[in-house]
């Protein structure tokens, strides 16, 4: 029964018309982050990039090299959107912008690791299949239907994301809205709704409406009665934060993604115009359509648990940040610090203080300050340049930080060699001081 549901027919224009939707948006992000300047601040002007730990291979392309790899990116979405090539153009994509996301975190965002999930995801679907070049040069393999569990793939995967979004918000700093009232004091300049965005009553309604939108949204948006009305809300809701906190293509993303909640034939008649499709009533199924079923089934899994892992850590998540990342914990915290970087040569005694406008960019001191394995990888990067210099160091560092509108509180324990302690990927690191918070 399950299997049937699955490997039924329906019309594939849900899927069709999303890859052009989301090529367009892959050339803009990527064409966009050229023009405004994102390629050259994150990847190009630093010394060297924060990668993701066990990723310190991944480093930049020298000189404009950069410049030329976005363009690469964006002229793959372009080929996406019109579906040339797609398969080869949507996995070099999902290659290339996977690059892009493991060698830098300073400029983490939660909407770069969809969009690399997502990558690898629509380079497996068969999203060429119509209305694209590729269908009208290949004419036996163009097709007006697809199985139905690429749909609930994808609503699946939405559901995930929004839930963990939503559930993530029930903590004291979101219901008591001193969150949103910090996210919006940099919002004061804004033209028009700067000052409106001031109003204690505003922060109240951004906050419920944050947790419920969040929860609500897939399930009113799959309920007939409540779509038309969940859909008016979703733009109401993602052209509010493209406007109020910039975050690039995601609140268009997150609006494309609708279209899989409408009648296909809907979509077919809007968008691509042409008559009903007859759809079988059935088709035969791939000869590895359980190996489908598991392979998909594994990943959900894998996405459901992997926002779970904070719990297994101690402390709180958003003192020790430990399980934060790939997680959906959107716009739930602020972090800002002061620390001072001492440098111990074992051999001589010999102390210095480092200056980290020497080695770092503004944005970069800010993550360095305050988020641990930043820390722990800088003082990594200066034992390895003094160990190049015949000098074995020890690296100790005096950390205050403030989460939210918390008061500053000690860190990182300051006796504690950070060179010369491992990075654990499963387990808490006992050099973070306790939070103390109940």
């Amino acid at each position: 029964m399950v299997k049937q549901f699955l490997f039924k027919p329906i019309d594939n224009a849900p899927l069709v018309v999303f890859r052009i939707f989301y090529g367009f948006l892959v050339a803009a992000e990527c064409y966009g982050a050229i023009a405004t300047g994102w390629v050259r601040r994150t990847l190009i002007e630093p010394k060297f990039t924060f990668n993701f730990i066990g990723f310190e291979w991944l480093q930049p392309l020298p000189d404009n090299g950069m410049y030329i790899y976005f363009a690469i990116m964006g002229t793959l979405g372009l080929m996406m959107m019109v579906g040339l090539k797609y398969r080869v153009s949507a996995f070099a994509f999902a290659v290339l912008w996977s690059g892009v996301y493991l060698m830098q975190k300073t400029s983490y965002n939660n909407h770069y690791y969809l969009l690399m999930l997502l990558a690898y995801i629509m380079a497996f679907l068969p999203a060429h299949r119509d209305a694209s070049i590729d269908a009208k040069l290949n004419p036996s393999a163009q097709t007006n239907i697809m199985p139905n569990y690429i749909r609930w793939f994808i609503i699946s995967q939405l559901f995930i994301v929004y839930t963990y979004a939503s559930v993530a918000k029930l903590y004291g700093d979101w219901l008591d809205f001193s969150i949103i009232e910090i996210l919006m004091k940099g919002k004061k300049g804004y033209f028009l709704i700067g000052e409106l965005l001031q109003e204690k009553w505003l922060h109240k309604c951004v906050a419920a409406f944050g947790i419920l939108f969040d929860l609500l949204v897939v399930p009113a948006l799959l309920w007939k009665p409540t779509r038309k009305w969940a859909f008016g809300f979703s733009i109401f809701f993602h052209l509010f934060n493209s406007y109020v906190f910039r975050i690039g293509i995601f609140p268009y993303l997150s609006l494309a993604f609708t279209v899989f909640f409408f009648a296909p034939q809907t979509i077919r008649n809007i968008f691509l115009r042409k008559k009903k499709i007859d759809i079988p009533t059935a088709l035969p199924k791939p000869k590895k359509h359980r190996s489908i079923v598991t392979i998909a089934a594994i990943y959900l899994a894998i996405q459901v648990a992997l926002p779970l892992r904070h719990h297994f850590f101690e402390d709180h998540v958003l003192w020790t940040e430990e399980g934060h990342r790939l997680s959906w914990r959107m716009m739930l915290r602020t972090r800002s610090g002061s620390l001072t970087i001492k440098v111990v040569n074992k051999e001589t005694g010999e102390k210095t203080i480092v200056d980290l406008n020497e080695y770092l960019t503004k944005k970069q001191k800010r993550k360095v300050a305050c988020y641990p394995d930043f820390t722990w990888q800088f003082a990594q990067y200066l034992k390895k340049e003094h160990a190049q210099k015949g000098e074995d160091i020890s690296v100790f560092v005096n950390s205050r930080v403030k989460v939210n509108q918390r008061k500053y509180q000690l860190f990182i324990d300051p006796e504690v060699d950070l060179a010369s302690v491992p990075w654990k990927h499963f387990s808490h690191h006992e050099w973070i001081m306790p939070s103390g918070w109940d």
